[in-house]
């Protein structure tokens, strides 16, 4: 289940910034089968795009998610491969949701919160930015784009009423920025006999000043099914010649040493033998891992990981494969088919394929049909022939903007 207690085992550290991403509605506009925050945008969840993005923000140093209790399995599976703290709870309101999210820091609190819709996957980083840079002078700041249309308010019966001057009004977006102290204590000590709709109402009640920044048209909200078709357009998944289609390649080698099993494909596997690596050896995350890397042209697994660095000793190499994954994110970018194919005499890769697939799919935050997992021997040749070892080769192509 969610957490509601502050997880105090998870301390902010002093000064940081903090993204709290509410994604604990039931998006009954959507009606779809699952909460639109769960809905696939380029083969992954909604969600997932929106805490990626945060995830790789340099001025960001963590997120925690507020879900509905009942959503846990689906958050579980949109946020495989993350390390992230666990789920808050949310409340019967979105102001309840937040309020739990705040209080979720409160023992360790940060200097600055971000409060992001969960539905909102399209956050860019030049955004974020001009969000937290407002906050040097002001306790609040929200992302805003300017009304452009003309504005009609209308009856019941459907006929206009009245033509609403547009003058110095704006369309409202997150992440909005606030000094977490201030937000805090807005939450706390409000009156809300009216509900209000996002967290600079709730400050602006608490007689805070809030700034406003500008927006992005791109930055959509995703409330009905055609807001998905718009926005896999803007990530150039639908417009004919959209995106630059990029294709990297990857190759690993691991030695087999004594042990009773294997890592291969994100799966622990029974073997007589085991891989030899600083890691968990596991070949195949680690060809996929450079074949993503290489498509955005962010040099190789070595370069983010080195075998040289303590930490990485005994690593679970599906942390490798997310953090690459994370980094097409960053870039808005997708991922749209992966192609790995293992060599190897033993162990027989064909009893664990499907599971591969599906394990490596939930890794990149994708659809299995994304995904494809190939095994060839080389006839007893080589030294995998002499099963002195596994190689692996992946394949991997990535849409960009």
């Amino acid at each position: 289940m969610p957490d509601p207690r502050p997880p105090e085992m998870n301390p902010s550290p002093a000064g940081a910034t903090i993204a709290i991403v509410v994604a604990a509605g039931r998006g009954l506009r959507f009606g779809g089968a699952v909460p639109k925050q769960y809905g696939l945008l380029a083969g992954r969840p909604v969600l997932r795009h929106a805490v990626d993005r945060f995830l790789a923000h340099p001025a960001v140093d963590g997120v925690r998610v507020v879900i509905h209790p009942d959503d846990l399995p689906l958050y579980s599976a949109a946020m495989a491969g993350l390390d992230l703290p666990p789920p808050v709870a949310g409340g019967a309101t979105r102001r309840e949701s937040v309020l739990n999210g705040l209080e979720s820091l409160a023992a360790a609190p940060p200097a600055r919160v971000l409060i992001h819709d969960g539905a909102r996957p399209l956050v860019d980083a030049e955004l974020i930015d001009r969000t937290l840079a407002a906050l040097a002078k002001h306790a609040g700041a929200v992302p805003a784009v300017a009304v452009a249309d003309t504005l009609k308010r209308c009856g019941p019966d459907g006929a206009i009423v009245e033509t609403v001057p547009r003058q110095g009004l704006w369309r409202a977006q997150t992440p909005q920025g606030f000094r977490f102290d201030r937000l805090l204590a807005a939450h706390r000590g409000g009156d809300f006999t009216i509900e209000p709709t996002d967290d600079a109402q709730v400050m602006e009640q608490a007689g805070e000043t809030v700034a406003l920044v500008a927006g992005s048209e791109d930055n959509i909200k995703i409330t009905h099914d055609g807001d998905l078709a718009r926005a896999a357009s803007l990530l150039g998944q639908v417009a004919p010649g959209g995106g630059d289609i990029r294709v990297g390649t990857g190759f690993d080698v691991h030695a087999f040493a004594e042990g009773d099993h294997v890592w291969l494909g994100g799966l622990r596997i029974a073997h007589d033998r085991a891989l030899s690596g600083h890691s968990d050896a596991d070949v195949a995350l680690h060809a996929l891992t450079d074949a993503i890397l290489g498509a955005i042209g962010a040099a190789d697994i070595g370069a983010h990981f080195p075998p040289t660095d303590p930490q990485w000793r005994g690593a679970s190499s599906d942390r490798f494969l997310a953090h690459a994954a994370s980094l097409v994110a960053a870039r808005g970018g997708t991922i749209v088919h992966v192609d790995l194919t293992i060599v190897c005499e033993r162990p027989k890769v064909g009893p664990h394929r499907a599971a591969m697939v599906e394990r490596i799919a939930a890794i990149l935050g994708v659809a299995a049909d994304r995904v494809s997992v190939k095994a060839t021997t080389t006839e007893g040749l080589g030294f995998t022939g002499r099963r002195e070892g596994i190689v692996a080769q992946a394949v991997a192509t990535v849409r960009l903007p």
